[in-house]
């Protein structure tokens, strides 16, 4: 099980690959998942918004937890493995919870509860009741898609709890991390990947960066600049990084992500769930440019 020494580094949240009839295609999702582990990532995470996760059941969920186990271990990679359980039902989130832990995750993602709009105390019991669990949480904050927001007291509540490791800090900007650092405060990874330098040099331990699946071996360089003490050349190498991460999102995640993985032969289809839908032709073209005016690195 995950502590809070190993919420540090690159977490690259994984998609989900489905066939052209939107069924998991398991055998892409082993290829692809082999390539990212060959990199020197810190973890993987199952089962988050990269993946789909409003569309995919618990049994897909189970069976690449099962697999990307089994990957790990042939490669002979000790990397935590975190599975998203969250949802905004305590009761379905505990359960969730329970679940991964009988799967062998090392650490659950929870996202703040969506939709209801809960008080802060409600939020705050929410998140006691996962972390009793005894399966390590990482507390996943993105007001932009729960429609609501911790207060920082609120906040500071539920990373205290002895069951919560971190946080995935997607509120947009620095504010809610320097908050935290005035504090001693358990380690939080970036969520929002157009930050990530930035919340490295306030203070971050890493970040959990959806765009860090094409190209990863760049993300793991400015975190290992970073780390080592050149900031600069760390600054550097994410600056180059910046038109793909614009690129990435310019139309919903993991539509960009899944076509180029597909161009890549790491997956058979940039097959999506609805609602969403293939990544346009506009987007295509300005990823693919971008990408062919990167330098490749040595």
């Amino acid at each position: 099980m995950m502590n809070e020494q190993l919420v540090q580094g690159i977490y690259i949240p994984v998609i989900a690959p489905f066939s052209d009839d939107s069924k998991l295609d398991i055998e892409s999702y082993r290829k692809y998942v082999t390539h990212l582990a060959k990199h020197d990532i810190q973890g993987l995470v199952v089962n988050g918004t990269t993946g789909e996760s409003p569309t995919v059941s618990w049994d897909e969920v189970k069976q690449m937890v099962e697999v990307t186990k089994e990957i790990l271990t042939s490669l002979n990679k000790s990397i935590p493995l975190v599975v998203g359980t969250g949802t905004n039902d305590t009761y379905s989130t505990v359960h969730r919870t329970e679940m991964a832990a009988e799967l062998g995750a090392d650490a659950a993602m929870v996202v703040t509860p969506y939709y209801n709009r809960p008080t802060q105390e409600g939020i705050l019991e929410h998140f006691s009741n996962a972390s009793r669990t005894g399966l390590p949480i990482l507390v996943y904050e993105i007001p932009a898609r729960t429609g609501s927001r911790m207060t920082l007291d609120t906040m500071r509540k539920v990373m205290d709890l002895d069951g919560v490791i971190g946080l995935k800090d997607s509120t947009g900007g620095l504010d809610l991390l320097l908050a935290l650092t005035q504090y001693e405060t358990k380690p939080v990874l970036c969520g929002e990947d157009a930050y990530f330098h930035a919340m490295l040099c306030q203070g971050a331990a890493g970040g959990m960066v959806a765009s860090a699946n094409i190209h990863t071996q760049r993300y793991v360089d400015v975190y290992q600049r970073f780390v080592s003490g050149d900031v600069n050349a760390s600054r550097d190498s994410f600056t180059q990084l910046q038109p793909l991460i614009s690129d990435v999102f310019a139309e919903p995640a993991p539509a960009s992500i899944k076509w180029w993985l597909a161009q890549q032969q790491l997956i058979a289809s940039a097959k999506l769930r609805l609602p969403l839908t293939a990544a346009s032709e506009q987007a295509k073209k300005r990823l693919a440019d971008t990408l062919a005016e990167m330098v490749v690195p040595s």
